[in-house]
């Protein structure tokens, strides 16, 4: 069901400077902050040959990523994403199988402009993980 990996996101204080560090010192290609208000975040995607880093910081006190900074003040690993080819299938199989889809359970257009939904952490050995439409 699942394809390739999408992203692996991480939980930064400060964008512009987590940014520059994967740009300026490993060398990698970063784009433009991307703001995402529906998410609570603002984004960065880093290119890699393989995949990418999404590097998130919070857009707002409320934001998901404010509270997950207050628990780990250095930032780190927020989620993986995988790729799904059809998102609803994708979506009733793992709730049939026993897993949780945080939220509503419909899917919100991602980053991508792509629709996502996140799976609860606990059914999946402490990884909070997005599925995305491709």
């Amino acid at each position: 069901m699942i394809g390739r990996l999408n992203h692996v996101a991480i939980a930064v204080k400060d964008i512009a400077a987590a940014a520059a560090t994967y740009r300026d010192v490993l060398g990698a290609k970063v784009s433009q902050p991307l703001a995402q208000p529906d998410h609570g975040v603002t984004v960065v995607f880093i290119e890699l040959p393989n995949t990418k880093i999404e590097l998130l910081e919070p857009l707002g006190a409320a934001s998901p990523i404010a509270k997950f900074l207050e628990k780990n003040p250095d930032g780190g690993m927020h989620h993986v994403c995988y790729e799904v080819a059809d998102i609803l299938s994708a979506r009733d199989r793992l709730k049939a199988a026993g897993a949780r889809v945080i939220g509503d359970g419909e899917p919100k257009t991602g980053a991508h402009g792509k629709p996502v939904l996140f799976l609860h952490p606990k059914d999946f050995n402490g990884v909070l993980v997005e599925i995305e439409q491709v």
